[in-house]
């Protein structure tokens, strides 16, 4: 049998393996996740996410350095506060954790782009991502909250703002309001396809935002639908969001693909804490050789059509591009 069409010769080394590849990654492709949080010398690796840390402000510009020396151009900022109450007055305070990071890390390298993620759990002393009435979250008291803390971020020197509640009509509210106080430049990076996932909980021990009561059923999307993902997706565009998210990204590839099959926008995955924490205990264990596996989970997210991933391999997925 002569073999007219042998795929093969385009794999026969490296070099021309790099010259075909499709999917390539970029230290541009990446978002490092940040976690501040309240007091002074505090560099805390967090247990749930192995070489990740808390950190307080005055700590932040080594941390900063670091990153920007690697490349990496943008962070996604969490803030861990000292104080929680039923509104989570601290997300919107002046003086914020959040607030003074931002300026923190401006102040280091005023060319990092600083995304701020928007939300309330972390703050509210019930730990849900919004108002509480009758045991059941008001979506519409919530989203007046929201834009006011998207908007003292805005204030602090945020670049884009990242909201992650998942209330109905937020993306809306949020442009009305940064728009109206001469925050246009201010983008926002819409969580349009947040998935009620199991896969959070190394997170939610770092930013200590564990629900005390119920879940978030009600308003993360139900794992089983991919359709609802489209709307949501379509209604934040219309609302105004300048990129989507989908959330998780390792379950839910067939949702990014399908974004990005649809819409003309860009699209973020965020790779979230447990899939960094199941890659790092089985690396530890020996079971699986960590840096090939991460960049061939980062390699998958970008296949489907991610155009920035939030990860928090960043820096070491960095290194490994580099070489």
């Amino acid at each position: 049998m002569i073999l007219t069409h042998r795929p093969r010769r385009l794999r026969v080394n490296q070099a021309i393996r790099s010259l075909v590849r499709e999917t390539n990654l970029s230290v541009n492709d990446f978002v490092y996740p940040i976690f501040a949080v309240e007091g002074e010398k505090i560099k805390r690796e967090i247990p749930s996410l192995v070489n990740n840390y808390h950190f307080s402000v005055d700590m932040l510009e080594a941390e900063i350095k670091e990153i920007s020396e690697l490349g990496i151009k943008a962070v996604l900022l969490f803030g861990v506060p000292g104080h929680k109450d039923a509104h989570g007055s601290e997300a919107y305070s002046e003086n914020g954790i959040v607030q003074r990071a931002i300026k923190e890390i401006k102040r280091v390298n005023k060319e990092m782009l600083v995304i701020t993620d928007v939300c309330m759990c972390q703050y509210t002393d019930h730990g849900h991502c919004g108002i509480i009435e009758d045991m059941y979250v008001n979506n519409d008291k919530s989203v007046d909250y929201i834009a006011k803390i998207a908007l003292s971020h805005a204030k602090a020197g945020a670049d884009m703002v990242a909201p992650s509640d998942m209330m109905d009509g937020r993306i809306g509210v949020m442009r009305d309001v940064l728009d109206a106080n001469g925050y246009t430049e201010v983008s926002i990076m819409a969580y349009s396809a947040k998935y009620a996932s199991a896969f959070y909980g190394p997170f939610r021990a770092a930013a200590n935002s564990t629900p005390q009561f119920g879940d978030r059923k009600t308003y993360q999307m139900d794992p089983g639908n991919s359709d609802e993902a489209l709307r949501e997706v379509e209604l934040d565009i219309a609302e105004g969001a300048d990129l989507v998210m989908v959330k998780p990204a390792l379950a839910y590839l067939d949702v990014l693909r399908r974004i990005k099959d649809t819409y003309n926008i860009p699209i973020v995955a965020y790779n979230v804490s447990g899939e960094y924490a199941m890659i790092k205990a089985a690396a530890e264990k020996g079971w699986v050789d960590e840096k090939a596996i991460v960049l061939e989970k980062l390699t998958a997210m970008k296949r489907a059509g991610a155009d920035l991933i939030i990860t928090y391999h960043s820096k070491d997925a960095a290194k490994w591009i580099r070489g």
